[in-house]
């Protein structure tokens, strides 16, 4: 069983005043996460299918009602779980339509730098400086998709 990871430290301000700060923050966040998921979405249904690229399965990464059946949360913290099921799986979401994208347009890692946390999409990229590796990558790419990208 692995250990949980800890994200967070004790904080020096009392309770009521994060969450009388945080909370309006945390929801304002709700804003443009939707709005993003309409353009995302609209990219994600309309450019995908030009490109070939294979879609994205959203219910794969997002669930907002799972949590919120449980009988021991209280009406707020079921709220709570909904909101982070969405935010957190559109997020995650987000992040493979992004990864798809470049894979298919651009894939080249990044260049290996000390705290750089590359995405897991990259592995399969070429690697920073290998031209012929590139090169193979996008012969690949046309046998793939069935025409060149320049």
């Amino acid at each position: 069983m692995t250990k949980p990871i800890i994200t967070h430290t004790k904080s020096k301000y009392p309770q009521f005043l994060r969450y009388l700060v945080g909370a309006p923050l945390v929801w304002l966040m709700l804003v443009p996460v939707v709005i993003s998921d309409i353009f995302l979405e609209l990219y994600h249904q309309i450019a995908f299918p030009l490109f070939g690229i294979r879609k994205v399965k959203r219910s794969h990464y997002i669930r907002i009602v799972d949590r919120a059946r449980l009988p021991y949360l209280t009406w707020y913290e079921k709220i709570g779980c909904m909101y982070c099921g969405y935010v957190n799986g559109w997020l995650h979401y987000a992040s493979v339509v992004a990864g798809r994208t470049q894979n298919y347009f651009c894939a080249i890692a990044h260049l290996e730098e000390r705290g750089f946390m590359p995405s897991p999409f990259e592995q399969s990229f070429a690697k920073y400086g290998d031209e012929a590796m590139l090169r193979h990558r996008y012969a690949q790419h046309d046998l793939d998709y069935g025409d060149k990208i320049n």
